[in-house]
């Protein structure tokens, strides 16, 4: 609304505007000029004044007041609809405010702007017959599927501050503190580039405690440790194995926000053994606008329809005979221009329980074929797991990525290949 020039009298108080004071007539010794800068500075007072109020947004009597307080960040309205299930299976209840819904991916947010959690079940779903024959675990995945972004609790976008060439981020949570301890010891450590290719960064991904008795104790030694090394990225849902795609598509949208000129990404799990060095050398000779997506890749797997098994999914979820190729999660590398285009893919699929599946199924839409090196052993260096090859470290030292190595297994080997190591023969795998 438009203010006359008359209206913008400062007052604490609403009301007529009371009239500036006369200027008393000058006096003898009041000369001409004088009285054109007295003039002056009134003026220029005024337009002082009325640009403020302007500027602020400010109505005339609220000009001297001081501000309101802001609300509380997030308190729009109380959640209505508690999580089912003891513990809830997304994120644990607790009474907490709705925000709106976030924007998507393609609006490109400038920060992360998931403030509070706003999941509710699909009750379509309850009704269905074929639903129903699910097992607990499946229905409860598919009745909050659609809910894809929570809010950060732990952030670090300064990691992303100046070149970064490759950005580790690690897959954890939260009660595997040793893991990421024994990461930070070996092959987490961060650098630089040989060649001034910009800088090594690590970051872990957590979500929540699972067990709700035991939340608030572990989130506070997990603040602890984030303030220690300041590497840790979390966000408000439960770490399970379900999970685990939500955790991909969270990092793909912290990345678009806070890391969009990364020149590549390397993701694994804290269970592996890493060397840094061979995957700089694998890159040395790639470009970040290269479609590359590279690792233990596997080629015409078949959904798993063993309910014992750990990877079981039932044909109501996924009918096709085979899954479309995809990298084994438990390490590869990606280019980050290809990371913010799955991103924008993934927006348009729905969550799948298997996230190494669900990053396939992304290449697949962008008709991107990942690539098998064999410098990745997802598996072991070989499958048979009490083969001495699985533990010669002569083999790690020509490996990029091993799997499945506790942590005084990864401290001893990361001891033996970085020692004085005399092998009989050098393999060749880059």
């Amino acid at each position: 609304m438009r203010q006359d020039s008359s209206d913008l009298q400062p007052s604490s108080s609403p009301g007529p505007a009371r009239p500036l004071p006369a200027l008393a007539p000058p006096g003898p010794s009041m000369f001409p000029w004088r009285k054109t800068i007295y003039k002056s500075v009134c003026l220029s007072l005024v337009l002082l004044v009325t640009l403020t109020v302007l500027q602020r947004g400010l109505a005339p009597g609220q000009f001297l007041q001081s501000p309101a307080p802001s609300p509380e960040p997030g308190k729009v309205q109380k959640r209505s609809v508690a999580l089912p299930g003891p513990g809830g299976f997304w994120k644990s209840p607790r009474e907490e405010e709705a925000p709106a819904p976030g924007p998507t991916a393609a609006e490109a947010p400038r920060s992360w702007d998931v403030m509070t959690p706003n999941c509710t079940a699909n009750p379509n779903l309850t009704q269905e017959a074929w639903f129903q024959s699910l097992e607990p675990h499946f229905r409860q995945f598919l009745l909050y599927r659609h809910c894809r972004y929570f809010p950060i609790l732990l952030n670090h976008p300064e990691k992303c501050v100046g070149e970064v060439y490759l950005l580790v981020v690690v897959k954890s949570i939260i009660t595997q503190h040793d893991r990421r301890e024994a990461i930070r010891q070996t092959w987490g450590w961060e650098r630089e580039a040989d060649g001034g290719r910009g800088a090594v960064r690590t970051l872990f991904l957590l979500g929540t405690a699972s067990k709700a008795e035991e939340r608030d104790h572990y989130q506070k030694l997990l603040a602890y440790e984030d303030r220690l090394y300041g590497d840790i990225l979390q966000w408000d849902f439960l770490d399970s194995f379900f999970n685990l795609t939500l955790k991909e598509v969270h990092f793909l949208r912290w990345l678009d926000i806070y890391c969009p000129r990364v020149s590549f990404v390397f993701k694994g799990d804290d269970d592996v053994y890493v060397s840094p060095a061979n995957l700089l050398e694998f890159l040395a000779d790639r470009r970040p606008q290269e479609d590359l997506f590279v690792g233990d890749v596997l080629f015409r797997a078949k959904p798993i329809r063993k309910k014992e098994n750990k990877y079981y999914i039932p044909g109501a979820l996924y009918s096709k005979p085979s899954y479309p190729p995809y990298a084994g999660g438990g390490g590869f590398l990606m280019a980050g221009g290809l990371a913010r285009r799955l991103l924008r893919v993934s927006e348009g699929l729905e969550l799948y329980p298997i996230d190494d599946v669900f990053l396939g199924m992304c290449l697949e839409v962008l008709g991107v074929r990942p690539v098998a090196h064999e410098g990745f052993k997802t598996f072991g260096i070989v499958r048979n797991k009490s083969s001495r090859m699985n533990k010669e470290p002569c083999f790690f030292r020509s490996m990029l990525v091993v799997h499945k190595l506790l942590p005084a297994e990864l401290l001893t080997m990361w001891e033996l290949v970085h020692g004085n190591l005399t092998c009989s023969r050098k393999l060749q795998v880059l």
